[in-house]
Order: C-alpha cells, then structure tokens, then sequence
C-alpha cells in the first residue's frame, strides 16, 4: 500500500511542506505550500520569527490533508538554534537568530572553562561562533527555563505536547559525546547550562506521538471512510537536522568512494562515514562529526554557501538569477576570488560592498559588474569545496570519485560545473529536495515500508530521480594557482 506522508522542510531563507507518496518503486514528491523565514531584528538582537513559523507549518499541513489522510509527519529545520520553556511549558520569547552578535567574544570565555581539545575529543565538533554551547552561555533567560528545545523539536512539542531532543540535531550543539550518542552532562555543568534544561534524546524513525485533538480539529482532520482515524496521524522523529535528511537522501551507489555537497543557504561538504573521526588532525583542520541516521557520522565542514549570493541579490533588487548565471559564465575565469568564510560575510547586509571590501583588502580590483560578483562568489566557493573535500580525503585517507551536490544549488549549473572543475572528478546533481525526500524516507521505514537500510532508501532515490552529470573540464594547475591566491599555499 501507497503511504502518505507530510515533511515539513525548514531552510534558513525559505521553508515548505511537501507530501509525499511512498510504495513500492515509487517516491513521488508535490509541494503543497512554501513560505519566507528569515531574521527580524528587534530593539538590537535578530531573530526567528517561530511563530510565523509554526503558523506556516500549520497552514501547509492543512492543505495537505486536503489532498487525503495523512500517514505521518516529519519535521526537519537548520541546526543550533532553541526555543527555551518555562515551568508550564510556555515559550520563553522567540528564538535568537544565529547570525546575531550576541555570541561575540563568547566562545574565548567558554574555552577558558573547557580547552577546544576537550571540548573536540568528546564532541568532536567544528567550532563555529553560533554553536548552540556558546549561544547558551550568552543567554539570558536560563534563569527561567525548565526545557530547552531545539528548532524542529519545538514545533513538534506544539503539534504532539512531547519533549524531547531527536540525536542528529543535539550533536550539532557542542553538548553532545558523538561516541556514546548522549549528552555531555559534564561539559554543561563546567560551562554553567543547567543539566536539567537537555530534554530525553530520541533516535530518527521513532514515533514522537499523534498530533493533540486541537492540533487535529484545527489541521480539519477526522475519520476517514475506511475507518482510519486520522486525528492518531503520528509525528515521527526524522532526521531533524536537515543536512542529516539530506544525505539520507544522497544517491550514491553501493560501495562508491563518494563526497556530498549539501548546498543551499549554507554548504555543507564532506563524507559518511561508521565513525567519527576525532584525531588532532580533523580538530586543527575544523572539521565536524555530526550524527547521522543508522548511526552514521557526516564527517564535514561548514561552508559559507549561497548566502552570499541570496543577500547580493537582495542588496541589487535583482530576482533575474538565470539571467546573471547566463552572464557570469561569460566572465573570464579567477578574476575576482574572495574567502567566503571570512567573518566579513557571516552577518546579513550590503554583500556587493563587502565583496569590494575584501577585494580592496586583498589588493584586487572589485568586480566590474553584477555578473563579474556573480562569477567571484561561485568560483570561489567551488576553491571552498576542493579545499574542504581534499583535506577530508586525507584526513580519513579515502579517495574520492564523484561529488554528489544535493539541495537547491543542485540547480545552479554553473555552480555544479565549477565545483566538478576544481575537484577534479565528476559532479551528480540532484535531488534538488533532498532534505524533504530523507525525511519522508525515514517516516515509510517507521511505517513499516520495506526500506530496511540507506541502501535501499538511496536506490528508491536513483530509480525515481533523474541526476545531471557534470564532469571536470579545465586545468587543475589554474585551480591551484587560484586557490594558493586565495587560502595561500598548502
């Protein structure tokens, strides 16, 4: 039997609630309602507008269940960032925004507690300024808080009124031992976040519980003619971080030396591996272990991804994109190369003259129009790739034989021929709705669907979705030359 089943898909820039049917040899994937997120600044400190946010879920829900019972609902958002709750449960104000400075200066402090060396031995995670660890430590409502929850794990409290913290999205916090898949209790304590605020952890594929009879009454849910009950519809812990879903959803072959690209809004570059990786040499080289469905590790880094470009178009006022992609493959080749993970880029703001800045900076001439900042940014997070993909091959001493790019910027053609030039080995590009698909991937197999391991899940994935190939043109000693330009020489 055919199962129906809601992802509710939260980016950084743009969130959606898809339906998929799953049976089979068949994976099929409608969006039935998108929506803008983004920051809101207020009185100094961004935000999320997490109730904007729930509003949203709740309106696509609705529609989905227009379309037929639901068999199940699974959520996945961005990582990090948490609501916190009172005593009855009630959210103690909106969630602060990663991006927002409020976290400047703070991991100095934390690392004075716990030495990055600890805090990586255990954790084994990338240090990035916005961790959940130092965002805590900067907080000011832990006084008040009974709970904290995650992202996705919020919302699901509201569909389900169930706590809990589902694993792939705790290890991103820095409070999470990746060997023994729990929270460390001991790093919470020395930092000064009460033990009591870590909810019960839970695995991907488990029933969180049925959506609450008011969450049901207002989604329109009722008893179907074959008797089903769909005010039972469950809500199923998925891979809530969505790169975790993402590389659910990664169609490699079995057995293939493969590397991923998660790429939208953030990139997300590295490789799958049994077990996390926690040398001296990953740590110094910054790379991350986060956890991964069937207790994988996504062993990657962090990657400033199309941000850039998002907030440079917003700047220009422009949504023409395929009309400067078009222009920009025109421009000549490494004229302008910027760092993309310069701190000068993290925050939103005037892209286009931070790119000046930085092209001032580093002795270049700025690019010379919208085209030439087009050419700059994705010239120089495809540098960001191969460099972040060489150092994973030899950190785990593993070869790599083609890049998988999933997400949004699987669509990007330029991007995806770029980044199979400086890797040096063939790009597959696709599926564009990676998280959405690995979320609803892990639901069917909850509902019993005979997807028994990644395995299967990935052939369903290849035999119902068609990939681009793009493989390596170019020279690989202009790719060096340009990225010793850039990142100085290895």
């Amino acid at each position: 039997m055919s199962l129906r089943l809601a992802a509710v898909d939260l980016g950084a820039s743009s969130g959606r609630v898809m339906v998929a049917d799953v049976a089979a040899g068949n994976l099929e994937l409608t969006e039935v309602h998108r929506f803008w997120n983004g920051g809101v600044q207020v009185q100094g400190t961004l935000h999320w507008d997490i109730l904007h946010l729930y509003r949203e879920t709740l309106a696509g829900l609705r529609k989905a269940a227009l379309g037929g019972p639901l068999d199940g609902i699974g959520i996945d958002s961005w990582a990090v960032d948490y609501g916190l709750l009172d005593g009855d449960g009630r959210l103690i104000g909106n969630p602060v925004h990663y991006r927002d400075s409020r976290t400047e200066g703070v991991m100095d402090e934390v690392l004075r507690k716990v030495p990055a060396e600890d805090l990586y031995a255990v954790t084994g995670l990338q240090q990035l300024p916005f961790n959940t660890i130092y965002q805590l430590a900067a907080e000011r409502s832990l006084d008040r808080a009974e709970r904290l929850l995650l992202i996705p794990d919020l919302l699901a409290y509201w569909l389900t009124g169930v706590v809990g913290a589902e694993a792939t999205n705790a290890s991103t916090t820095q409070l999470y031992d990746v060997t023994t898949r729990s929270w460390s209790e001991d790093f919470a304590r020395r930092v000064g976040i009460p033990v009591e605020l870590l909810p019960e952890l839970r695995e991907p594929g488990q029933v969180i519980g049925p959506v609450l009879p008011e969450v049901a009454e207002e989604l329109g849910f009722g008893s179907s003619a074959e008797g089903q009950d769909a005010r039972r519809v469950p809500v199923i812990a998925v891979g809530s971080h969505d790169t975790a879903s993402s590389v659910v959803a990664v169609p490699a072959e079995d057995g293939a030396n493969f590397a991923y690209i998660s790429s939208g809004t953030w990139s997300l570059a590295g490789l799958e591996l049994p077990a996390p990786v926690l040398t001296e040499e990953a740590r110094r080289a910054n790379f991350t272990n986060e956890g991964g469905v069937d207790g994988r590790t996504r062993f990657l880094k962090n990657v400033m991804g199309l941000w850039i470009l998002q907030e440079c178009l917003r700047v220009w006022g422009s949504d023409d994109l395929q009309q400067l992609l078009k222009e920009a493959a025109d421009v000549p080749a490494f004229g302008v190369l910027i760092d993309p993970d310069d701190p000068v880029f993290l925050a939103p703001g005037n892209m286009p003259a931070r790119i000046d800045e930085f092209c001032a900076r580093t002795g270049q001439d700025k690019p010379a129009t919208r085209a030439a900042t087009v050419r700059c940014v994705l010239e120089s997070l495809a540098l960001a790739y191969r460099r972040t993909l060489r150092s994973a091959r030899e950190i785990v001493g593993r070869e790599i034989d083609v890049v998988h790019v999933i997400g949004g910027g699987s669509q990007n053609e330029l991007l995806c021929q770029l980044t199979a030039d400086a890797c040096g080995v063939p790009v597959l590009a696709g599926p564009v709705e990676a998280s959405a698909l690995g979320n609803v991937l892990v639901q069917a197999r909850a509902l019993r669907e005979p997807l028994p391991d990644l395995s299967a899940m990935r052939a369903l994935v290849r035999a119902t979705h068609r990939l681009r190939r793009y493989p390596p043109q170019g020279r690989p000693a202009d790719w060096d030359a340009a990225e010793s330009r850039v990142f100085g020489t290895r």
